[in-house]
C-alpha cells in the first residue's frame, strides 16, 4: 500500500478508534448520570409519598393508585416482614401473590433504616427497573423507575454523538487525504529522484512545505553532490589505472572469485594470441600444463613469484597473486626477446672468438717467427704481407660487427633520398671491380624504367650493393658473370644481385642471413670473409621497412634480391 493509503487508512483507524472509545465513554457516563439523577428523583418522590399515606391503612392502596397515577412510577409499600401491603401495579391476583420483598437490597437497606437503592429486572412486571427505598409508613416505601426510558434516552444521544462522529470521520477521512497526498506527492517526487540518481541521470528535486521533507530533500541533494564527485574522482583513477594497465608492455589479466577473466590487456591478448576475441575463463585460459598448475596455485590462494613458463614459442616469466576478495591476478613478462638476445650474445661471443682465433694465430706465428729468425727479404715481406691481410681481416670483422651492433640499438635510422638507380649500382661496383677483373667475372646490369630511381640511404644502399658484389665475387669462378637487376615489384622496388657461383644448398638458405653463419666455413675463411656480410645487408633492408631472399642452385649460382619501399606521390612509401 503506498504512502497516501496507508496515511488514510491509519487516520480511519484511529477515528474508528477514537469514536468508538468516545461512544462507549459517552454511553457510560450519560448512562451514570440519568440514572443517579433518576434515584435522586425517585428517592425525593418516596418521601413525598411518604408524607402523603394516610393514617389508615385500609386507605394505603387507593392512596398508592393515586399518587402512581400522578407520578407514573411504580409505588410499593413493604411492610417490616417484607409482605407487600400497598402496589401501585398489583397483578390480577392481588398482593397476595407477590412474593415477600424482604430480602431486595434496597428494601434491607430501608429496614436497617437508611436510604437503599438497587437497579435489576422486576419479576412482577418483568421490566428492567430501578429502586429507591426509604423507611416510613408500613416499614418501606419504595418507588421503581423504568429504565427503558433511560435507555431511550442514552440511544439518542448515541445517535446524536454517531452522527457528528460520522461527520467528523468524513471530514478526517478528506484531511487525511489532502495530507497524504501533499506529503506523498514530494516523497514520490523524492523516490524518482532517487531512481534517477541510481540510473545516472540528472535528478529533479522537489520543494514542500514541509519542513521534514525539505530537510530530507537537502540531504538527498548534498548526498547527491557528494557522489557526483566521488564518482567522477573514481571514473577518473579508474581511467589513469585502465590507461596504466593499457600501456605496460607486461601482459596483465585479472578474474573474479569464479576464475571469470575481468579485465585483459592488450599485452596480455597479444601474448595469448587471443586478439579480440572473448577470453575463456582463466582455468582454461592456458594449454600448457605448467601455466595451468600456476592458474590452480594462485586461485587456491598461494601466489606464485617469478615462474619462468614456456609457452608456445614464447618464454614468459609469471608472477600471480590472489585478490583478498576472491579471484587473482597474473603479470606476464615475455623474455622472448631476452632469451633469444642471451642466446645471439653467447654465439656472438663464441663465433667472434673464433673468428679471431685463426687471425690471431696466423699474426702471432708469422710475427714470432720474424722475431725468432729473421729470414731472408722476400720470406720477410711475404710473412708481413700475410700479417697485414690478417690484421684486415680483423679490422673488417670488428666494423661489420660495429655496423650491425649500430643498426640493432636503434640508433642508426635511414636518411631516405631519391638515388638513381644505376649509378648507384655502378658505384658500388666501382669498389669491388679490381677483384672481379682479377678473377675474371664479367658485370652487367638491368634497370626497368620503373626503377630507375631508388628512395634509400645512399651509404646504407652502397653498403648493402658492396657486401652482395664482394660476396658474389668470392663464390663466383674464374669467367663467370654477375648480374644486378631493378625492377619495380608491388609498392617498393627490388634489387637482385644473381651470380654463376657455386650456388648454396638448400639446407643452407634459410641461415645465410645469420651472424657468422657459412654454409662452406673452410672456403670463406680462405677468401677473406668475415661472416657478417648478409647480416649487415638483411639489417639495413630492414631498416629500411623492407624484405630480403634468397635463391639458389648448387652448381648454377645464387640470387640474392632486396626489396625497399617505393615512392608514393613523391613521399617515401615506408610506414
Amino acid at each position: 500500500m503506498k504512502f497516501a493509503g496507508r496515511l488514510v487508512a491509519g487516520t480511519v483507524l484511529v477515528l474508528v478508534a477514537t469514536m468508538a472509545v468516545v461512544v462507549l465513554a459517552a454511553d457510560r457516563a450519560l448512562r451514570a448520570d440519568l440514572e443517579h439523577d433518576l434515584r435522586v428523583e425517585i428517592e425525593r418522590e418516596a418521601q413525598l409519598v411518604r408524607d402523603a399515606l394516610p393514617d389508615s391503612s385500609d386507605d394505603w392502596q387507593a392512596a398508592v393508585a393515586r399518587l402512581a397515577g400522578a407520578s407514573e412510577h411504580r409505588i410499593t409499600l413493604i411492610d417490616t416482614t417484607g409482605r407487600v401491603v400497598g402496589e401501585s401495579q398489583a397483578p390480577d391476583g392481588g398482593m397476595a401473590v407477590i412474593p415477600n420483598q424482604g430480602e431486595r437490597p434496597e428494601v434491607l437497606e430501608a429496614l436497617a433504616g437508611r436510604v437503599g437503592s438497587s437497579r435489576r429486572l422486576s419479576a412482577t412486571t418483568d421490566i428492567f427497573a430501578l429502586y429507591a427505598a426509604i423507611p416510613g409508613g408500613p416499614g418501606v416505601v419504595r418507588i421503581a423507575s423504568d429504565l427503558t426510558v433511560v435507555d431511550r434516552m442514552i440511544r439518542t444521544a448515541q445517535r446524536s454523538v454517531l452522527g457528528a462522529a460520522l461527520f467528523a470521520l468524513v471530514i478526517g477521512v478528506l484531511l487525511a487525504t489532502l495530507a497524504g497526498r501533499s506529503i506523498a506527492r514530494p516523497l514520490h517526487q523524492i523516490t524518482t529522484a532517487a531512481q534517477a540518481m541510481t540510473q545516472g541521470t540528472p535528478p529533479r528535486f522537489p520543494r514542500s512545505s514541509v519542513p521534514d521533507i525539505d530537510t530530507l530533500v537537502q540531504a538527498l541533494r548534498e548526498m547527491h553532490e557528494q557522489l557526483g564527485s566521488r564518482f567522477a574522482e573514481l571514473q577518473q583513477e579508474q581511467a589513469e589505472s585502465a590507461a596504466l594497465v593499457n600501456a605496460m608492455v607486461e601482459g596483465v589479466i585479472a578474474s573474479d572469485g569464479r576464475g571469470r577473466i575481468v579485465r585483459a590487456n592488450p599485452a596480455a591478448r597479444q601474448l595469448l594470441g587471443y586478439g579480440n576475441e572473448t577470453l575463456p575463463d582463466l582455468e582454461q585460459l592456458f594449454r600448457v600444463k605448467a601455466a595451468r598448475e600456476v592458474v590452480v596455485d594462485v586461485l587456491a590462494g598461494a601466489p606464485v613469484l617469478d615462474r619462468e613458463l614456456e609457452l608456445d614459442s614464447r618464454t614468459l616469466l609469471v608472477n600471480a597473486r590472489p585478490l583478498p576478495g576472491g579471484g587473482a591476478v597474473l603479470v606476464l613478462h615475455d623474455l622472448t626477446t631476452m632469451r633469444r638476445l642471451e642466446t645471439v650474445r653467447a654465439d656472438f661471443v663464441a663465433n667472434v672468438s673464433h673468428e679471431l682465433k685463426t687471425p690471431l694465430t696466423s699474426i702471432s706465428g708469422y710475427a714470432e717467427t720474424l722475431l725468432s729468425d729473421p729470414p731472408d727479404a722476400a720470406t720477410t715481406r711475404r710473412f708481413l704481407e700475410t700479417i697485414h691481410s690478417n690484421a684486415r681481416r680483423m679490422q673488417h670483422l670488428v666494423d661489420d660487427q660495429l655496423d650491425l651492433a649500430r643498426i640493432e640499438s636503434g640508433r642508426w635510422q635511414p636518411r631516405i633520398e631519391a638515388l638513381d638507380t644505376a649509378a648507384t649500382a655502378r658505384d658500388a661496383w666501382a669498389a669491388c671491380a679490381d677483384r672481379a677483373a682479377a678473377k675474371g667475372v664479367r658485370y652487367a646490369q638491368e634497370v626497368e624504367a620503373g626503377a630507375a630511381t631508388l628512395p634509400v640511404d645512399a651509404d646504407a644502399i652502397r653498403q648493402v650493393l658492396v657486401n652482395l658484389f664482394d660476396n658474389a665475387i668470392r663464390h663466383t669462378p674464374a669467367g663467370g658473370a654477375i648480374t644486378l637487376s631493378a625492377r619495380a615489384r608491388g609498392a617498393g622496388i627490388e634489387l637482385a644481385v644473381a651470380d654463376t657461383g657455386s650456388g648454396i644448398g638448400h639446407e643452407h638458405l634459410p641461415r645465410i642471413f645469420e651472424r657468422f653463419y657459412r654454409a662452406d666455413p673452410s672456403r670463406s675463411r680462405a677468401e677473406g670473409g668475415t661472416g657478417l656480410g648478409l647480416a649487415i645487408v638483411k639489417h639495413f633492408i630492414e631498416a629500411h621497412k623492407g624484405t630480403v631472399r634468397s635463391e639458389s642452385t648448387v652448381g648454377r649460382g645464387t640470387t640474392i634480391a632486396v626489396w625497399v619501399p617505393g615512392l608514393r606521390g613523391g613521399e617515401w612509401n615506408g610506414e
